[in-house]
């Protein structure tokens, strides 16, 4: 195993003191000034193994993360120990791009924010991590522990393909949104019943206690407000049908309309992307899993139905 510099690359120590190593200068200098013509640390570090450069004394292996802390050392701007190897314009901006980059990736957009707020595992319902940045690189993964990790890369694409095809669906087959039930539900029990009863059975008598049967009435008022349920989803679907009506098919996400169309979506270990609109309605991406090799899988995009009525 490779250990680590105990000195700083670019300098060594003769006779106690710490003095420059004229090769691992150059490299240094090689190294800032490829960063900052747009070579990436990798290829830096490729470049570096290709010159046979010993990062030291046991490996001439490279890798990003060397690059990366020569670019960021700021001993090679020279103290009271290290001389200066590094103008101070140079590391500036070099460590200016450093940072931009760093930044740029860390980032993503506001509507893929707004997709990943509404995203979840389909097998714990935990929310997907997305890993990557800006790069293109990115992909989707379930972080909980408890469970495990998607066998195949989940990208933005196959995720906004998924919620495109069920948005165009639901635009071509209305029916898809129909959530069934009714506004409201009352169901009295049998405490309501027996409670009727005995107001009946008061106002039924000859002399009637008024205020204790204003008192039995209230509370049956209470009881049955209590056994009544409401169901907003009619309205909801309403809403969404009116968003989606002579609406042409979608090419691009429009994130407006995924917004107010969209409350979860739930992405399964089989590639199976489910898509649960406002009003509780659950739209099924039906797709197959492809595996290319032993190291990759996409997933294919065939149909929609709906999770809740089993309409295609």
């Amino acid at each position: 195993m490779a250990k680590n510099r105990v000195i700083p690359f670019g300098y060594c120590m003769k006779n106690g003191v710490i003095t420059t190593d004229p090769k691992e200068v150059c490299a240094v200098a090689t190294i800032f000034s490829e960063y900052l013509s747009g070579k990436s640390l990798l290829q830096i570090a490729k470049l570096m193994e290709s010159e046979k450069i010993r990062y030291n004394t046991d490996s001439d292996k490279w890798n990003k993360n060397m690059v990366k802390r020569i670019i960021e050392n700021e001993k090679y701007l020279g103290t009271d120990k290290y001389p200066q190897l590094i103008a101070e314009d140079i590391f500036r901006r070099a460590n200016e791009k450093r940072i931009r980059k760093a930044t740029t990736f860390n980032l993503i957009s506001d509507d893929l924010q707004e997709i990943r707020n509404r995203t979840y595992c389909a097998e714990c319902g935990h929310r997907l991590s997305r890993i990557g940045g800006n790069s293109k690189y990115e992909h989707w993964d379930c972080r909980n522990p408890d469970c495990c990790k998607f066998e195949y890369q989940l990208t933005d694409q196959m995720i906004i393909g998924a919620v495109l095809t069920v948005l165009n669906s639901a635009i071509a087959n209305p029916s898809l949104l129909e959530s069934g039930g009714e506004i409201s539900i009352y169901s009295p029990t049998a405490d309501i019943v027996r409670q009727q009863n005995e107001i009946n059975r008061m106002t039924d008598s000859i002399q009637v206690d008024f205020d204790r049967a204003k008192a039995e009435i209230y509370k049956l008022a209470e009881m049955k407000y209590d056994c009544c349920t409401y169901n907003d989803s009619p309205q909801k679907t309403d809403k969404i049908k009116a968003l989606l009506e002579n609406h042409e098919q979608l090419n691009t996400l429009d994130i407006g309309l995924f917004k107010a169309c969209v409350s979860r979506i739930c992405i399964s270990h089989f590639c199976t992307v489910e898509v649960e609109l406002i009003n509780g309605v659950r739209i099924k991406n039906i797709t197959e899993r492809k595996i290319e090799n032993e190291h990759s899988a996409e997933c294919n995009s065939n149909s929609c139905e709906s999770a809740d009525s089993g309409k295609s």
